[in-house]
């Protein structure tokens, strides 16, 4: 899937200037995508272009595309213009969600797309997405959450779960960060009511709204600056130990400091396979208890970041075949094939199992 979302954006960089209708985006941008996620756009039994949401007032409306699993509708489509403003269209897929019983629906310019559901109430589509992905402006966890729709993986109840939190959370985001631009009058109250005992008036509210802005800024670059330097002086402390320890060790213990002065490039795909374990363990442990290491050998995944607690090592790099590798109660590897990083996810018991062993000694 990675590959060919790649692909589609190469092709949107060069292709959409001279792109000039609905159709046209439909057929060099939005069918290309359906086609990354795993769907045969060609098989009527499996997307359906031009499918009919009938209403009371208004028969024969057609939503672009609906894509079927054992004959039943999962996903409406309804595309736009690439240049078009999202924004300013979901009313229409709100129309087409009401009267089908797909349980998600995308609105899309072909470049932007936006995924809705009915969280806050049954067979009603929410006015907020729960998730929007830019492929011009495409991140890691975005790959996640697409994979999640991927033919192959796709699942109903899983999804719906996460979305809830999904769009909450990147609602709460999105005013966390209006607010650190340009605070609001209640946001600016609301800290300034924890350090000043006089009364607030409209006078005192715009005196401490520069401060407020600057202190939470400060307080954010502060704390990001404390956890890079604390990274690193883990790892150098860590490395220097283990170069004295490592008599001590077993060989499947051992990361090799001087791999750090070997130019270890962390590719793409081995990032992506963090973020795809982070997803499986979400639920089990907090993102902030799970770390990675890469050396020339293998990259490995850690618990606390602790080396003597390894949750999982990838070999995606200089191989013909790529392997996960998972340790048990007795920390010994069991390694399993895998042809794509998406392949991770058929190893969700055994990698929950592997945080879990560690959670138990904490708890002692």
């Amino acid at each position: 899937m990675k590959d060919q979302i790649n692909s589609l954006i190469e092709r949107i960089s060069t292709l959409k200037e001279r792109i000039e209708t609905e159709e046209a985006t439909k057929n060099a941008f939005v069918m290309p995508f359906l086609q990354a996620l795993g769907y045969d756009v060609f098989n009527p039994l499996e997307v359906i272009p031009e499918y009919v949401a009938d209403q009371s007032t208004k028969k024969g409306e057609k939503v672009d595309y609906c894509i079927l699993k054992d004959d039943d509708p999962i996903i409406i489509i309804e595309c736009k213009k690439w240049q078009e403003n999202l924004d300013l269209h979901n009313t229409q897929l709100e129309r087409y969600f009401a009267f089908t019983k797909a349980k998600f629906g995308i609105l899309t310019n072909g470049i932007e797309y936006f995924f809705y559901t009915d969280l806050e109430e049954v067979n009603k589509m929410d006015a907020i997405p729960f998730l929007k992905v830019n492929l011009e402006n495409l991140k890691d966890q975005d790959l996640t959450q697409l994979n999640k729709f991927h033919k192959s993986e796709f699942n109903v109840d899983q999804i719906f779960d996460s979305a809830s939190e999904l769009k909450y959370l990147n609602a709460i985001k999105y005013y966390f960060e209006n607010e650190l631009n340009a605070p609001s009058s209640d946001f600016v109250r609301f800290f300034t009511k924890q350090v000043y005992q006089g009364k607030i008036t409209e006078k005192v509210s715009h005196q401490f709204t520069p401060i407020v802005k600057k202190a939470l800024n400060a307080k954010i670059n502060e704390t990001i600056n404390q956890r890079l330097n604390s990274a690193l002086n883990s790892q150098t402390i860590e490395q220097k130990e283990e170069v004295v320890s490592q008599e001590n060790l077993s060989p499947d213990e051992i990361i090799i400091a001087e791999d750090a002065d070997k130019g270890i490039v962390t590719t793409q795909e081995e990032v992506d396979a963090y973020n795809a374990i982070v997803d499986i363990l979400d639920g089990t442990v907090e993102k902030e208890h799970i770390a990675f290491r890469d050396t020339k050998s293998y990259f490995g995944v850690l618990f606390d970041d602790n080396n003597r607690q390894p949750i999982c090592r990838l070999y995606l790099n200089h191989r013909s075949k790529k392997y996960i590798g998972i340790f048990d109660e007795d920390k010994n590897e069991k390694k399993y094939q895998i042809c794509k990083i998406a392949h991770i996810y058929k190893y969700s018991k055994e990698i929950i199992k592997a945080v879990e062993k560690y959670l138990v000694v904490e708890s002692e």
